[in-house]
């Protein structure tokens, strides 16, 4: 039985749910797969730091647009030296998983483990790299990758950018499973004891509640509609909803839940930040308003959301938030997208394995 190990990273949690997609794929097919986190792997306290300095740097307005589009992108100094220092940690602990698993794939969903895979001796495995972001940075792409995947025609000509030659396969986007099979708008308004004719909103902002979406929910929620506030891993933003809902009674507060797909079907608007969440809500069918709080990466893929329409954009201020779900909320909302339908993301998982002479 053939084995592939899957080397995702623990900031925040899209890499988790890519990983999670491919190994529910290759279960399919009959093979067996490990996880592993790239920050754990990094030892207790670097990852530690490691994670620290990225909500830092988020933290801190226009410092991590800077450092990504200055240093990741291009691949400066800077980028390439931090890389080096992740990587010398990671290929010893990565060489001793490979040898005690030794897996026929290696996929890594997380940028700082891509120069690592590549660095390990004897390689008797093939190597995936799976992005999801619109433009890839300079990290992502590196030398010995036997295959890279991506969304969209734009990401692969990031990749093509640092690797003329490379060899890169356009896959839709993977949906954790729940969303295939979604419950129907009635049934998952009845549970949450939404009416059927209220306008309803969705808000989250990742697993880490970026933004000031406390304030935000409760001025939703006295503007009118239903408002479905997920604080995600953030205690302390759970608390602030809580608190919130207690004061106002359309506001309905959630920590971090596994029941999404029922609050998305719920919503008839999901605002939250870009990232693969818009990918569940397109294929609901659920109109977006894409919050501008992600820097770096999160600019280019809240663009590319744009231009894919029925979606609108606002600042993280509570008024103009509210202002634009209002509106948007008069507007059409899509028909589900291709991605509801799990057989595209198989195809085109299987015809990437194919291509690596693994199908």
């Amino acid at each position: 039985m053939p084995h592939a190990l899957l080397v995702s990273g623990s900031l925040g949690q899209g890499h988790d749910v890519m990983a999670q997609a491919c190994a529910e794929t290759l279960h399919e097919r009959g093979w067996t797969t490990g996880t592993v986190d790239a920050m754990a792997l990094l030892g207790h306290r670097s990852g530690a730091v490691g994670e620290a300095v990225f909500r830092r740097l988020l933290d801190l307005p226009g410092v991590y647009d800077a450092f990504h589009f200055s240093a990741l992108r291009p691949g400066a100094r800077i980028a390439l030296l931090a890389d080096a220092a992740a990587r010398s940690r990671l290929v010893p602990a990565l060489r001793e998983l490979v040898a005690d698993q030794r897996p026929q794939l290696v996929v890594s969903v997380f940028a700082t483990a891509t120069s690592a895979v590549n660095r390990l001796p004897r390689r008797d495995f093939r190597h995936l790299v799976f992005c999801t972001d619109v433009t890839p940075h300079r990290l992502w792409v590196q030398e010995g990758t036997d295959l890279f995947l991506v969304t969209s025609e734009v990401a692969a000509c990031a990749v093509r950018r640092y690797l003329p030659d490379a060899d890169v396969a356009v896959v839709p986007a993977p949906l954790r499973q729940p969303f295939y099979r979604p419950p129907d708008r009635a049934g998952a308004r009845a549970e949450l004891r939404v009416a059927p004719d209220a306008e309803c909103v969705l808000l989250m902002s990742g697993a880490w509640g970026l933004g000031p979406i406390a304030r935000t929910a409760a001025s939703l929620a006295a503007a009118g509609p239903h408002v479905l506030a997920v604080a995600g891993r953030n205690r302390e933003l759970e608390r602030r909803l809580r608190a919130a809902a207690r004061r106002e009674p359309r506001l309905h507060p959630f920590g971090y839940t596994d029941r999404i797909p029922a609050l998305m079907a719920a919503a008839d608007l999901v605002v939250t930040s870009s990232g693969d969440t818009c990918s569940e809500a397109r294929a609901l069918g659920r109109r977006l308003l894409l919050l501008d709080v992600v820097q770096g990466h999160g600019r280019d893929n809240l663009q590319h959301e744009l231009e894919l329409g029925h979606a609108d954009v606002a600042t993280a201020r509570p008024a103009e938030v509210v202002r634009n779900a209002l509106a948007a909320l008069g507007r059409p909302a899509p028909e589900p997208s291709t991605g509801a339908d799990p057989k595209a993301w198989q195809k085109g998982f299987g015809a990437a394995l194919e291509r690596v002479g693994l199908g």
